[in-house]
């Protein structure tokens, strides 16, 4: 293994020298919607008394510091940010899961395993609790070999857990078969009042190609293996959210929904400069007149989709936000992007990346339109937002059947078989979206009920002190 050995070490052993117990580590798996919510409950534990170590890739770790450095975030109390190398050389791609998961399970525990020696050489400094990302669980093999507690954190949905748990059950009735494909078209139930779900739109469905989709199934019955290793489940939803998921999985300890917002100087986890001058825009805003657009951190749409979802907006007439990622659309021409503003100046602002939580808490928005990932759903369900769901890969399926069918508080634009939607459609559905009035109240009663379980005495707030007070101990 590729080490720089006493450079590195010493700079761990400076790092950590003023740190004390209870002390945990944590390790998100390196995407956006993995290290918001695991640094969200980084947050939480410090405001318990822990001491944080937050393990992001290098490559990460500097998007996330020059973030941090950008927008004049000062939230980094009580958490230390580290780096270990994800095994790729600089200029490999990245964005290739399959490459990038190989590569850290060959280089990363052992990088974690003498960061715990060296720490725990510090005397004052021993690791109380490693806790590992739902999506990599491989921390837990670590922490078993050096002999400290740990914890499973799952930062999707209970119902997509208790999915995985089910495998060698669907596998039996003959839903998939035992490389993960699709044996039949029906949608089907885990267990009454849980979300139907589409064998060919299950979350390894979406990795790229057979090979890749076949990796990724084997992947996720190790994880879930691997589960067994660890002392506590904990994951980023609420019961009231989603009670026969619950029901199906009770070791299951919910104690979100984990929500940080930068308005409050924490560290957020964003990997793109926030702009925030989106915010003085939305003050300019009639209330509950803004459409909030923004389809997360790995989407991609191609020229002729993107230029159909702009019309559709600039054709609503309604304000509109739009988060548009330097790398959302593929193949569009600046200039072309440059024409859009200007027809829509006045009452559509675009941005490259959003303060989203203050987004979504301002009262200006009427609705989200949205990829429906878990983040996501969390922050709308938080806020009382009614969505325009438009699903691409993973677990968003899901949360779209949840969101349109379970909670009724969104809609859902349909594609063609080809996955095309034309500007009709979207204008269409924003129109009827912004007008239904009773969504939006089943929107506010779900916003109740998340912020009740949040509050001291609320399921989700004793969980977490119960899950805090077994880690000190």
């Amino acid at each position: 293994m590729n080490r720089d050995g006493g450079g590195r070490r010493r700079n761990w052993i400076q790092l950590f020298t003023a740190m004390s117990s209870p002390h945990a580590i944590i390790i998100p798996f390196p995407a956006q919607g993995h290290v918001i919510p695991l640094m969200a409950l980084s947050h939480s534990l410090v405001a318990h008394g822990f001491k944080i170590t937050f393990i992001n890739s290098e490559f990460n770790h500097e998007r996330v510091v020059a973030s941090l450095s950008q927008n004049g975030a000062d939230g980094v109390e009580g958490i230390r940010m580290v780096s270990f190398p994800d095994g790729l050389a600089p200029g490999e791609d990245r964005n290739d899961p399959q490459k990038l998961f190989e590569s850290i399970i060959r280089v990363m525990p052992g990088y974690l395993e003498e960061l715990i020696k060296q720490m725990n050489a510090l005397g004052g400094d021993r690791v109380t609790c490693v806790i590992a990302d739902g999506s990599m669980a491989w921390p837990l093999d670590v922490a078993q070999k050096m002999g400290i507690r740990s914890a499973f954190f799952w930062p999707a949905s209970a119902a997509l857990l208790a999915l995985f748990h089910n495998i060698s059950k669907m596998i039996q009735d003959g839903i998939i078969d035992a490389d993960g494909m699709p044996e039949r078209s029906e949608t089907f139930q885990l267990s009454p009042g849980m979300p139907s779900m589409n064998p060919s739109q299950l979350p390894w469905n979406f990795a790229g190609d057979l090979e890749a989709e076949r990796f990724f199934f084997k992947l996720i019955i190790s994880n879930v293996q691997a589960m067994k290793l660890a002392e506590t489940i904990i994951c980023n939803s609420f019961y009231d959210l989603e009670p026969p998921s619950f029901t199906l999985f009770p070791n299951l300890v919910p104690v979100g929904p984990l929500l940080t917002s930068q308005q409050f100087g924490k560290a957020v986890g964003h990997f793109w400069q926030v702009d925030t001058t989106c915010m003085s825009w939305l003050d300019e805003q009639p209330a509950n007149s803004v459409i909030y657009v923004a389809f997360g951190s790995l989407a991609v749409f191609n020229q002729h989709q993107f230029q159909e979802l702009a019309l559709g907006l600039e054709l609503s007439g309604h304000p509109f936000l739009w988060v548009v990622r330097n790398d959302l659309k593929d193949g569009i021409d600046d200039s072309l992007l440059d024409g859009f503003r200007d027809r829509v100046e006045g009452y559509g602002k675009l941005v490259e990346w959003s303060p989203q939580q203050q987004v979504l808490a301002h009262p200006s928005i009427a609705c989200f339109f949205s990829h429906c990932g878990w983040n996501s759903t969390l922050e709308g369900v938080k806020n009382g937002v009614p969505f325009l769901c438009w699903p691409f890969l993973f677990d968003q399926f899901l949360n779209r059947t949840y969101i349109c069918d379970v909670w009724k508080t969104g809609l859902s634009i349909d594609p063609d078989d080809k996955g095309f939607a034309p500007s009709e459609q979207i204008k269409e559905k924003v129109d009827q979206i912004i007008g239904d009035e009773e969504m939006k109240a089943r929107a506010l009663m779900w916003k109740d009920i998340a912020n009740r379980c949040t509050k001291e005495g609320g399921s989700s707030y004793k969980n977490s002190k119960s899950f805090v007070d077994a880690m000190k101990e």
